[in-house]
């Protein structure tokens, strides 16, 4: 099979073929149709090396949908037809843990805390991702029916809709009538959360970023302000809210300069939610924020999670800006994430 892999440290993304896989005891094997690609991939791809707690090479691809192509043993339907079965449209679940402890008993996964130990790693950041024509899924349980959702649109949602909406469920009390919404950077994740929060709360949302492409974009996606993120960007939330603050950031960008401004604006007893991965962060101490703030750096969300931003994608309440790729152009695709001149999420159809 074909595949996008990550092989060599100071190189970029590589396509190559390799053997197709086969499907061991309990395990499925998808033919994948469409991959999203992250800027988690960047970061792993521009980590020192050694760094990582994998070895290489990798073939990258956290963001998948697939049609089951065959099941290992002991795995699949039973004698009334369950599922999943072949033929089956599905998604990938990729905050693979355990699945024994207290945490995957509750369907959170992405909070195992044995997984790391246990060289459990998600496909594509560790374990052999979907950017191929084959994906190898553990276990039935990190697989979610599309439902008839279109899965070039749906691919993006296992990640970049799946994170924000983790933060945003667990932060919804934060935001009744009156209250304040800020996203910082509208790109693959940004213009997800911008209508997340529109279908999970009243708040007025305020978006930030550098590009007046990007702010249209939040705009399209149901913002109620867009703001330039430059030195004038403090004042002008200040403005808006009263000199209170908004109740909520949700920091899509985190890098030091975004942090330090979530940091200065938030209303006390507010809410910042770091979900980017530019290294920057937020100092937690008195006298660091507005009292009572809370600080988070949420990784993932939960299977339950998944399923509700389907079901909100099922109803029009959340769709994906998408511009898709070959998979021969997958390295040009990161080329143009890193370059930023992709609008929404690069995603590679099969």
């Amino acid at each position: 099979m074909r595949a996008v892999q990550y092989r060599t440290p100071g190189k970029g993304p590589e396509l190559v073929t390799l053997p197709d896989p086969e499907p061991g005891p309990g395990q499925v094997l998808l033919k994948v149709t469409a991959a999203g690609i992250c800027h988690s991939d960047l970061t792993l791809m521009d980590a020192e090396p050694g760094t990582l707690s994998f070895g290489l090479p990798v073939t990258l691809g956290h963001e998948a949908t697939g049609v089951v192509e065959a099941l290992g043993p002991g795995t699949g339907p039973g004698a009334d037809g369950g599922w999943p079965a072949v033929g089956d449209a599905v998604a990938v679940y990729g905050a693979w843990g355990c699945g024994a402890c207290r945490a995957c008993a509750e369907g959170r996964e992405n909070y195992c805390p044995y997984a790391p130990a246990q060289g459990i790693h998600p496909p594509g950041l560790g374990a052999p991702g979907a950017l191929a024509e084959y994906l190898l899924v553990d276990h039935t349980r990190h697989l979610v029916a599309l439902g008839g959702l279109d899965p070039v649109r749906a691919a993006p949602l296992t990640d970049a809709g799946l994170t924000p909406y983790h933060a945003i469920r667990a932060s919804r009390h934060k935001l009744p009538p009156g209250s304040t919404a800020v996203v910082i950077g509208v790109g693959g994740l940004g213009h997800l959360a911008v209508q997340i929060l529109r279908a999970l709360t009243p708040a007025r949302i305020v978006a930030l970023d550098l590009t007046g492409e990007r702010l249209a974009l939040a705009r399209n996606a149901g913002a109620h302000h867009t703001l330039v993120a430059d030195d004038g960007a403090r004042a002008a939330l200040d403005e808006l809210t009263g000199g209170q603050g908004p109740d909520a950031v949700y920091d899509l960008v985190a890098s030091p300069e975004t942090t330090a401004l979530a940091a200065a604006v938030t209303a006390a007893d507010g809410y910042i939610a770091l979900l980017g991965i530019g290294r920057g962060s937020v100092p937690v101490a008195f006298g660091a924020t507005r009292p009572g703030v809370t600080v988070t750096a949420p990784y993932w969300g939960t299977r339950q999670d998944l399923l509700d931003v389907f079901a909100l994608a099922r109803e029009g309440r959340v769709t994906t800006l998408t511009e898709t790729f070959t998979l021969e152009q997958a390295p040009l695709a990161y080329e143009r994430l890193r370059d930023g001149t992709v609008l929404g999420r690069a995603v590679v159809v099969l």
